[in-house]
């Protein structure tokens, strides 16, 4: 068999995850890290290696989600700046934890916190108006955002994007600033993680995930643009607490 089809059937299935995770993440504001963090992990990549891997890949998606958000007017830019300093700031201190402290210990009592959250999402959604307010805490969520999605391999959507919608944001517009912002968030992130791993993260598994996510990053600024903002919230509160739940059994389990 030609060695060449042989690495193609190995990188499909990664392919597959990374178009799925960025669709959702485009459309939702959360999910391509949580879920891509997850499979690499689950492959036996070690935590700091999934994290610098996934940050890689994001480098590249959230720069293509970015600008199609941007051409769909799904950003509010001067939300854009109160979230993205303060984001790259904790982002660059939780590649550095992560890279050098086990940081497993308070991932539970996160994944609780953000379940919570997931609920109050759902029934905020259930008992929707129209009503939008301007968010008033900004900047410690893009601090806390930045720091955890970094030590966690995942965070930044979950927590910026469920909070300020909590807040009574408008969807549509959250969603898209928060994927915005989480290009420089990532690219900070990732060289990071190269100062403190070297290149040994980047492999096959990372490059399937490259390919599907950018090839799916224009579709999640349409999709957000175009679905109604109750369907959003329940989105949003839906794939946040089943996310969580999975991850908060996992590291109870373990």
């Amino acid at each position: 068999m030609d060695p060449t089809s042989t690495e193609l059937i190995h990188i499909l299935p990664f392919i597959g995850v990374g178009f799925a995770a960025q669709v959702v993440d485009g459309a939702l504001g959360m999910a391509f890290g949580v879920i891509s963090n997850t499979l690499l992990i689950s492959l036996g990549v070690p935590p700091a290696a999934a994290s610098a891997g996934v940050h890689s890949v994001e480098t590249f998606t959230t720069a293509v989600s970015g600008i199609s958000h941007a051409v769909h007017r799904n950003v509010n830019w001067r939300l854009f700046l109160r979230l993205m300093i303060p984001g790259v700031i904790g982002g660059a201190l939780g590649a550095y934890v992560l890279s050098n402290i086990d940081a497993a210990v308070v991932k539970p009592f996160i994944l609780a916190y953000l379940t919570a959250i997931g609920i109050y999402l759902l029934i905020r959604a259930w008992r929707h108006t129209a009503n939008t307010r301007e968010p008033k805490v900004v900047e410690p969520l893009g601090f806390i955002g930045g720091f955890l999605d970094a030590a966690g391999g995942g965070g930044w959507g979950p927590v910026v994007t469920s909070n300020l919608l909590a807040q009574g944001a408008t969807p549509r517009t959250t969603i898209g600033t928060v994927n915005t912002a989480e290009f420089f968030l990532t690219a900070t992130i990732s060289a990071t993680f190269i100062t403190q791993l070297g290149w040994g993260a980047f492999t096959m598994a990372t490059v399937g995930l490259l390919i599907g996510g950018v090839l799916a990053a224009p579709f999640g600024a349409i999709l957000a643009k175009r679905v109604p903002a109750r369907t959003l919230l329940t989105l949003v509160g839906t794939i946040l607490t089943l996310t969580s739940l999975w991850g908060l059994y996992q590291a109870i389990a373990s």
